[in-house]
């Protein structure tokens, strides 16, 4: 095990039983053997992905309580998000401790390799430890996310769902977000998306996600909307 990887699991405040888990969780796709029909990172960053949202659901619920279920709704997409996660794992240098082919991988996709990375760190965690390790989980989770949960008194919401309501409260259809360019290998896409809104234009960015470059593309029309 690297020293990165030790230096990792006290940061995380637990020490894995079985260390071709926490192995499988720092080893993007990319460097897995190709023809291999099944990814062990993928599994568990679907895994983690599920822990994270139950563990920042019940915070949320703890926290809030005065506040609706939209309200909550639109604080968890804050926390659970790529940026979000990518944040949270740069500052934890989860970066030193991954295995990709090259460092040029990261530099392509930064924000979906480091958040990718983290959800399959927790699944491997839950994977370890299972429901024992729910305590542990819920630690390491409130720390690490608490500056985020601070930054902001009142609920955020992002640019998507504020193109949104801005269509809907004038009567129009809603925006339709569309793929206009894709490339880069498979592990480190680069998308490019137009948002159209009937009537208004358009607007066009891009990302290294669908998910990245269509709130991008709602920030422009935003933008542009607002200087009309």
């Amino acid at each position: 095990m690297s020293e990165a990887a030790r230096v990792l699991q006290t940061r995380l405040g637990y020490v894995f039983k079985d260390e071709s888990l926490l192995l499988a969780a720092l080893t993007h796709p990319s460097r897995e053997k190709s023809g291999k029909k099944v990814s062990a990172y993928e599994r568990l960053e679907f895994l983690g992905d599920r822990v994270l949202s139950l563990v920042i659901a019940e915070w949320l619920f703890e926290v809030f309580a005065e506040e609706s279920e939209g309200q909550l709704a639109k604080r968890h997409a804050g926390l659970v998000n790529r940026d979000a996660l990518a944040s949270i794992a740069e500052n934890m240098d989860l970066a030193q401790a991954l295995q990709l082919v090259s460092s040029s991988d990261l530099s392509r996709g930064k924000v979906n390799i480091l958040s990718d990375a983290l959800e399959a760190l927790i699944g491997a965690i839950w994977t370890d430890g299972g429901p024992a390790s729910f305590s542990v989980l819920r630690r390491f989770i409130r720390r690490e996310w608490q500056p985020h949960l601070n930054e902001d008194s009142a609920a955020p919401q992002d640019a998507k769902s504020a193109l949104q309501e801005w269509a809907q409260a004038r009567g129009l259809p809603l925006p339709v977000y569309k793929v206009t360019r894709q490339s880069g290998p498979a592990h480190a896409p680069h998308y490019v998306v137009r948002v159209e809104v009937e009537g208004h234009g358009s607007a066009e960015a891009e990302g290294a996600s669908k998910r990245e470059a269509e709130k991008k593309a709602a920030t422009g029309m935003m933008e542009k909307l607002a200087g009309k």
